[in-house]
Formats: C-alpha cells, structure tokens, sequence
C-alpha cells in the first residue's frame, strides 16, 4: 500500500511546486484532479489530449519528481438535470477517461450522480425517506430510468479505453452514499463500478467504516484518508443531518478534519489492516478538507500520522512462525 495526496488541495500552485512540497514530505504518488469539483488546475485533458507536446511537458515533470499518478479525480453530476450542467460533468469524466488510457493510468473517480425528479426538473432530488410513497416513485425512476442506463454507457465506455475501474465516493447527495448503494449500481451495471472508499461520509452518517469495508471485499478501487469529528453536543440536540455552512465548525453536527483529530490511531490501524484483510493493497490517498488548519499544516500532520499506520510491504505468503 503506498500513501498519496489528492493533489488539488494545491490549486493556487503549479504542478511542479506542489510536486516539490509532496516528496519532500515523502509522498512519491498523487491523485491529479482532472475535471468536475477538484477542477483542472494541475491537468487540463481536452489541452493535454489535443496537444502531444504538453503532454510530454506532463509526464515528464513527474518523471522529474519520481511521481506516480494513481488516478484521476473528475468528481462531477453527470446526470444533473440541468442539461448544460450534466453534459459539462459528463465531458470532463469522458475526457479524464481518455486521458488515464493515454496515461496507462487504470482508475478515474467520481460521483454517481442525482437527477431531479422527472424530466424536467432544475435541481437535484436526493432522496432520504420512503414516505409519503412519492419519494419511492421518485427513486425507482431515477434508478431505472437515468442512473443505470447512463452508468451502463459510461462504464462500457470506460473499458473501452482500459480504465477498468471507475471509483465512486459514496457521498451523500448522491445516488450511491453507501456500500449498499454502491453494489446496487455495480450489480446492475458490472465490475467496472467500484468504490472510492472515503470512511469520512460514512462516520457522519453512523456506519462503522470497517463494517463497511467487509461489505465492499472486492469492490474497493481506491481509499480516501479523510477524517470526520462527530460534536456529540450538537449531534444530540439536532441529529447528523446538518445543513449549515461548514465554516460555522462550533455549531455543526460534525466537520471534516485531518487524520487523527476525528479518530484515533488505533481506529486508523483497524481500518487499514482491514482494508488488507479484504484484499486491497493499493493507496491510501489524503483529501485535505479541515476547516481549522492550514493547507500545509493539515497535510504535514496527516502524512506524519500514517506513515507509521500504513502497511506498505506486500503480504506475506506464510505465517513467520509456521
């Protein structure tokens, strides 16, 4: 298992400067953002797929750094029902696609997606209730009718171009939050649908993320080291669903942290080794979103925190003492 960065939390810099405050902390493998929410910043494929000379500029500046590029992130809702919208996701998810063959990069990571309630809605309807039974008519044709056939398209796409894992962040707001979800959509659709395994959507909505681990034995594609603080005070006054501003930490629910300041070291370890025991062996990837550090500082303490957690040389094939 190796530790990566999702590199976009280094948007304001260039690829190189973010390169070289990377493996001066150590870190030899990076999620590029290529698309979607983590946007473009490091790599544009439309330019880098249309001109062969930036792309060779590309390849070689991690070549210069000694880097491996573990995926591309193109987060987006390619079903939105704002039609410019979803063809703009749906491009950049294409196009990341195209450029992780060209790369001989095998995993590009995204949303599901949510569409609205019938064809012609503006917004997004993601659906939390069973009752009153127009929630359950909303998701059966959202399933049916938009997610699984697009997904179906998309993924056969995919593989195409030999990228044979596109990895969704269960995230909520969108039709696959859970490892139930999750393998809905890969029964439907095949073994291209995987999961980018983020424990910090999950911890906020009460799962136990090595629970959900075992669950997803075989479908995990990619790990997201990512932290989430419950506030116990506020969770018992108002519950987990919680709509204001992350910014306002003090009266949220829960926040997004750093490795280490929503759960300890030995909950880490569990998961990792979990993650080992279900057989995947290939990045823990951290995704800086702590409103009370400092890029720099968040990163720094994240990476000091696993370097001693994750398990890096391979498995063993017999028990020492056997």
């Amino acid at each position: 298992m190796k530790l990566s960065v999702l590199a976009n939390l280094y948007g304001a810099k260039s690829l190189e400067e973010t390169l070289k405050i990377l493996t001066s902390l150590g870190v030899h493998t990076v999620e590029i953002g290529a698309g979607g929410y983590p946007g473009k910043a490091h790599c544009d494929p439309e330019a880098l797929l249309a001109d062969n000379k930036k792309f060779e500029e590309f390849v070689a500046t991690f070549k210069k750094y000694d880097v491996e590029i573990c995926a591309l992130a193109a987060h987006g809702n390619a079903l939105h029902p704002n039609r410019e919208i979803a063809e703009q996701f749906d491009k950049d998810f294409r196009n990341a696609v195209l450029l992780a063959e060209k790369l001989g990069v095998d995993t590009v990571i995204t949303f599901s997606g949510c569409p609205g309630d019938h064809d012609g809605a503006r917004y997004p309807n993601w659906v939390t209730c069973p009752w009153p039974e127009d929630f359950l008519a909303i998701l059966d044709w959202q399933w049916n009718e938009k997610l699984i056939p697009y997904w179906k398209e998309a993924g056969a796409f995919a593989k195409a171009h030999g990228v044979d894992h596109i990895a969704f962040e269960m995230h909520p707001g969108f039709c696959v939050y859970n490892p139930e979800t999750l393998l809905r959509l890969r029964a439907a659709v095949g073994d291209v649908i995987g999961a980018n395994f983020d424990p910090s959507h999950l911890i906020w909505q009460g799962m136990d993320p090595v629970a959900a681990i075992r669950e997803l034995e075989g479908a995990i594609y990619h790990v997201h080291a990512k932290d989430t603080k419950i506030d116990h005070y506020n969770t018992a006054k108002n519950g987990v669903l919680d709509t204001k501003h992350y910014g306002d930490e003090i009266h949220r629910s829960w926040v997004f942290r750093t490795v280490g300041y929503g759960n300890g070291e030995s909950y880490w370890r569990d998961l990792v080794s979990n993650l080992r025991l279900v057989g995947y062996d290939r990045v823990l990837s951290i995704e800086h979103e702590d409103s009370l550090m400092s890029i720099d500082e968040g990163l720094r303490k994240a990476v000091e925190f696993l370097k001693p957690v994750i398990i890096e040389e391979p498995k063993p094939t017999t028990m020492s003492w056997a």
